[in-house]
């Protein structure tokens, strides 16, 4: 039987997995069950899935997600006028805010992140994806000039977000808009799996958009499966199926969320150095790390860097990854040892 999570995730760093479950387990045998439920929310879908559980034990975790993720959806998105993050981002230059909890831990991994990638992930990059029609305001109509996307970039740094601890606050050195796309999706996984955790639930799989955690295992003590999805337009194929278990997996790429003028295709993935969309040949990139929210922001550095710089930092450090480039004739994939492992062959 195969339960497949394919649908139509808005958020510009998703793409779309699979959960497959083999035909042929004994789950009935054992009268032990995977249960679950979805719901909708940062623009996409979302589910739930764990090893046993009753109809009461549903309906309290069903209540503790949506309280969890209304939480999340109200500091992190661009999209709420008076979200946290929305309120951060009307500040004036040398303005500074008390931060909550989970704004302050997103912004400060997201600040690290960017520091290891030398700033091929920057969440100050919002303003150039709102020019280049990916953010809120809808798709643009006509690529930005040279001058437009210049004038910008003087505003745009992750270093111009000055983040303090005690207590926790932010402070603008420029006038920052700051777009938590491609990694608050991620971050509202890992909420999921600690929902699941304070449950004492120990083999479950959640997902929001395509990005998930898993952890433990199905029963008869299988590994979750996890198909990736290859980037070709116009269908939905699987390109590669793992096996996984105690990790978070995020998937990036520029075949979905895109326009085309005179002849010129525009990825929504903007390099933070150029100001422009991406040009290179990396189509896709999975990235497995121990939160979904490393994998989520990884992964987009990682488009941003394209397959060969992306390839040598997945290396050293450690981090596994697939990577799927486009050829003349069709693609060509690449991963590091680690990832190599986690196949179903």
């Amino acid at each position: 039987m195969i339960d497949a999570l394919y649908r139509a995730a808005k958020w510009p760093a998703a793409l779309l997995l699979a959960i497959l479950f083999l035909a042929g387990c004994s789950e009935n045998k054992q009268k032990i069950e995977i249960v679950s439920f979805s719901g909708v929310t940062m623009g996409t879908t979302y589910t739930v899935k764990w090893v046993g559980g009753n109809e009461a034990q549903i309906s309290a975790i069903r209540k503790e997600v949506t309280t969890a993720l209304l939480s999340v959806n109200q500091a992190m998105s661009t999209y709420i006028a008076d979200s946290e993050l929305s309120l951060l981002n009307q500040l004036p230059v040398e303005g500074e805010v008390e931060l909550s909890d989970s704004l302050f831990f997103v912004l400060s991994l997201a600040q690290r992140i960017s520091k290891e990638t030398l700033g091929a992930f920057d969440i100050t990059v919002g303003p150039l994806v709102n020019l280049w029609g990916f953010g809120p305001d809808g798709r643009a109509l006509r690529a930005p000039t040279d001058s437009d996307i210049l004038l910008l970039q003087e505003s745009i740094g992750f270093e111009n977000l000055v983040l303090s601890s005690t207590p926790q606050k932010a402070l603008k050195k420029t006038a920052l808009y700051i777009d938590l796309s491609a990694i608050a999706k991620g971050y509202g996984v890992d909420v999921l799996a600690s929902i699941m955790e304070k449950n004492n639930i120990r083999d479950y799989l959640v997902e929001i958009g395509g990005e998930l955690r898993a952890q433990g295992h199905k029963p008869n003590n299988q590994d979750w499966k996890i198909a990736i999805e290859s980037p070709v337009k116009g269908e939905r194929k699987v390109q590669k199926v793992l096996s996984i278990s105690n990790t978070g997996i995020a998937t990036s790429g520029d075949y979905r969320n895109y326009f085309e003028e005179e002849g010129i295709r525009y990825s929504h993935t903007i390099d933070p150095n150029t100001g422009k969309p991406i040009a290179h040949r990396l189509a896709s990139v999975t990235v497995l790390m121990p939160t979904c929210a490393e994998a989520d922001a990884m992964a987009t550095a990682f488009m941003v860097m394209g397959e060969e710089r992306a390839f040598e930092f997945a290396v050293k450090h450690d981090v596994d990854a697939f990577f799927i480039i486009k050829s003349n004739q069709n693609f060509i994939e690449k991963m590091t040892p680690g990832f190599d492992k986690r196949l179903v062959k």
